[in-house]
């Protein structure tokens, strides 16, 4: 078991891909959400985000709605795929997000999901789909220098193996010279876990087992030591999915169903990928309490239904009091 002295918190994926499954879509919904997400005690609401491959509206301008329409609850990406916009309009659209949100921003970005569908999304918007990862980090040291240059010529040009820009001193800056907390979206890979305790402050992967998370945290824990960061450096995230269902087997039917509409595959590929659990409000809270004790301290829980009300109401009234109460 993995240990940390970092508070847990549960975050609530909002429905944007949802919408576009069904083709309603709505930014009053996704606000009133958000409303009850903040009034049933949740720390964050999330948002997705793709172009073509899992399309949805822009998280940019949801989040910003959504800080103005609330008042405590933080807001994030879960993922924002940097490279669908040119480097310069990123950092630009992240610092209004910033003075919009303020400390409430969590940015958790994401270099592309390994799929077909992501490799055509990035030719879409003309952008190598190889070597993406590396411009990921790329992307973010361009925009934390954008966002720190305070104005200052001197900081203004930045060249990478990936990227190269200019005149970055004339973007607005964020709301603070550190700019919003940056988080990497990813896998447990050596490559991944090294990202992580090199230049992020949150790591938010969808490992489908406990015993993966486990290893890979501590991991994480040893290469924060190696690079002379402080242990709580980084946030320890989870981004899950559940169907809460008093019957098991129709749960694993719902979200079965769920995953198909959203992927475009079955859930027994998806299980092999991502963290989802499914069955009983206990059942969920038991497999959840599994990922907390192994480190987990900032759940993201992705409603794995298009029954989003009776499901988030399960989530608040059953699944998340036991899950606190079961790790003190």
């Amino acid at each position: 078991m993995s240990t940390t002295t970092q508070p847990l918190r549960f975050g609530l994926l909002l429905p944007t891909r949802e919408m576009a499954m069904t083709g309603e879509y709505a930014v009053g919904p996704l606000l009133e959400l958000a409303r009850e997400a903040e009034a049933a005690g949740f720390d964050s609401v999330w948002t997705g985000d793709s172009l073509t491959a899992r399309p949805r509206l822009d998280p940019l301008i949801v989040l910003a709605a959504v800080a103005g329409a609330t008042s405590r609850i933080s807001v994030g990406t879960g993922a924002l795929t940097a490279a669908l916009r040119h480097p310069l309009v990123g950092a630009n659209m992240v610092a209004s997000l910033h003075h919009a949100a303020g400390s409430r921003l969590e940015l958790g970005v994401g270099a592309g999901f390994p799929m077909p569908e992501s490799e055509a999304e990035f030719d879409a918007v003309g952008v190598p789909f190889a070597g993406r990862a590396g411009r990921l980090d790329e992307t973010v040291r361009l925009w934390k220098q954008a966002w720190a240059s305070g104005g200052d010529p001197a900081a203004g040009s930045f060249r990478g193996k990936h990227l190269s820009a200019d005149l970055l001193h004339r973007l607005p800056p964020a709301a603070t010279a550190a700019g919003p907390r940056v988080w990497l979206a990813g896998s447990d890979t050596p490559r991944v876990l090294e990202r992580v305790a090199t230049g992020y402050d949150g790591w938010l992967p969808f490992l489908p087992t406990t015993e993966a998370y486990d290893r890979a945290w501590r991991r994480i824990g040893e290469l924060l030591a190696e690079r002379g960061r402080p242990a709580d450096a980084v946030v320890p995230g989870l981004y899950a999915t559940l169907n809460v269902d008093p019957g098991r087997a129709r749960a694993a039917a719902g979200l079965d169903e769920y995953v198909r509409g959203y992927y475009g595959r079955p859930l027994d590929v998806m299980t092999g990928i991502q963290a989802y659990g499914y069955g009983s409000a206990e059942e969920c809270a038991e497999w959840l309490t599994g990922y907390v004790r192994a480190g987990a301290r900032h759940v993201v829980l992705r409603i794995g239904s298009l029954d989003a009300a009776r499901q988030f109401k399960e989530l608040a009234e059953h699944v998340l009091p036991a899950v606190r109460a079961s790790v003190g």
